[in-house]
């Protein structure tokens, strides 16, 4: 049940966000727009409430609650910049708005640019981290949690991973083409 919900909400933060994007920049109506924007993260709660009572319910965690875990702090890690960036880009295309911006592609700045994604990927984490932990203290019988040590051990790694990539930026910088 929970992968079901998991995946609505997923088409939910796009629905809402395009509706955002429409009021805002189609029909002009930015309060609208900004409150619908904003009502993206409301997205998460449904997650959230949707694996709290399938767990509360009496069901054994699987790697659905992890993958909830992870939605929601990943969402609410980059879910703002996910907005801007959808944002940038429906208002240079409806909107006659500046050209989007790009991330950098070469030097320190790119190395800078990556090293930000992991400080986000780290909070991401550490929220999904704190969500699981709050599942098992719920719970309360390693039996029915066991799953979610899984999902831990897997945040380790994306953290880890994605260090390394950001380091490989910072100790080889790209350089533009003479």
């Amino acid at each position: 049940m929970v992968v079901y919900v998991l995946a609505a909400c997923e088409i939910g933060f796009w629905a809402v966000l395009l509706a955002g994007l429409v009021a805002r920049y189609v029909f002009g109506l930015r309060k609208i727009g900004a409150g619908l924007l904003l009502s993206t993260a409301l997205v998460d709660l449904v997650a959230l409430t949707a694996a709290i009572i399938d767990l509360r319910g009496g069901a054994t965690a699987d790697w659905t609650h992890g993958l909830a875990a992870m939605y929601i702090g990943f969402s609410v890690a980059f879910g703002p910049m996910m907005v801007r960036w959808a944002d940038q880009r429906f208002a240079h295309r409806f909107a006659e708005g500046p050209a989007p911006t790009k991330p950098p592609k070469y030097g320190m700045a790119r190395a800078r640019y990556e090293w930000t994604l992991w400080i986000r990927a780290v909070v991401a984490c550490g929220i999904s981290a704190a969500l699981l932990f709050g599942a098992i203290r719920l719970i309360d019988d390693h039996d029915r949690t066991a799953a979610l040590d899984v999902t831990l051990s897997a945040l380790l790694k994306v953290v880890v991973i994605w260090g390394i990539v950001a380091l490989t930026y910072t100790v080889f910088p790209k350089r533009a083409n003479a």
